[in-house]
């Protein structure tokens, strides 16, 4: 991983600290000049990257994986010019980064969906689940509403129709069990389930906490019908035509090395994620 070069800024006020400590690394905007410079965040992402740029390198394509701890900068970077591919968030997060920045990013291919479950340490079918029980869901609009999908999808609640991924506790329209949502912030869902009857997980947070037991133990899993929450790989659009990035992109979808390093970065359980580029 000596190609690795780690960021560890994530206040707003050192962001453009952070992107300045990236200039070594760059070229002109759209320039195919050096390495493919990929932004990424630590875990199942990073790993399965670097496994595919290793096998990029060997195969003539030179790839720099840069490793950020924030969600903010990976963005910042690309449209600076200092990236040419992150690959960190979902259509929906990209989405609501491209309307609240006016970001220029294009969306290049599709990557793992990391699947969400309803977890509790209480129940062990929803059918327990008494009557004003007290159900935890993130706090932030873009993943609060994929929570809510999954909850009705569970027959727990019934959602406005049409509002799809975007509802928020406002668009709950049926609620039998008058559960109580509590709403907290995405990573503390995983320290969540004992102040709970029921919350929305990652799996992958508990994975990456050590509990890959709790993350094979969900209610109920979303999946690759889910694929508007797969990861992407997102380009800028001066740069969605560089031939590097469609050549990165397909290799690492047809890597069995990267399938491999995915599967362990999910405990080998296949409920924790999909690749959803697979489906028929």
């Amino acid at each position: 991983m000596n190609q690795k070069r780690r960021l560890l800024c994530s206040l707003p006020a050192l962001l453009l600290a952070a992107v300045a400590a990236l200039a070594p690394l760059s070229g002109a905007r759209g320039a195919q000049a050096g390495p493919l410079k990929i932004g990424v965040t630590p875990g199942a992402l990073a790993d399965s990257v670097e496994v595919a740029a290793a096998e990029a390198r060997k195969k003539g394509l030179d790839v720099k994986v840069i490793e950020f701890t924030d969600w903010t900068t990976p963005n910042v970077a690309l449209a600076s010019g200092d990236l040419d591919l992150n690959y960190f968030q979902h259509q929906a997060f990209l989405d609501n980064a491209v309307k609240e920045r006016g970001y220029a990013f294009r969306s290049v291919g599709i990557g793992v969906l990391p699947n969400i479950g309803l977890y509790s340490s209480r129940i062990q079918r929803f059918d327990q689940l008494k009557p004003g029980a007290r159900v935890g869901v993130a706090s932030d609009p873009v993943n609060q509403g994929r929570g809510l999908l999954l909850l009705q999808k569970a027959g727990l609640i019934t959602l406005r129709a049409g509002v799809g991924a975007r509802g928020g506790l406002d668009d709950v329209t049926a609620n039998p069990k008058q559960l109580k949502f509590v709403e907290i912030e995405g990573p503390q869902l995983v320290r969540a389930l004992d102040d709970v009857d029921l919350a929305q997980g990652y799996p992958a947070h508990f994975v990456n906490a050590g509990k890959a037991k709790i993350a094979g133990s969900a209610l109920l899993y979303s999946g690759v019908d889910d694929a508007y929450f797969a990861i992407r790989f997102v380009s800028r659009q001066d740069n969605a035509a560089d031939p590097r990035i469609a050549r990165f992109v397909k290799l690492y979808q047809s890597s069995p090395a990267v399938r491999k390093q995915l599967s362990a970065s999910y405990a080998d359980d296949d409920k924790l994620y999909s690749l959803p580029w697979l489906k028929p």
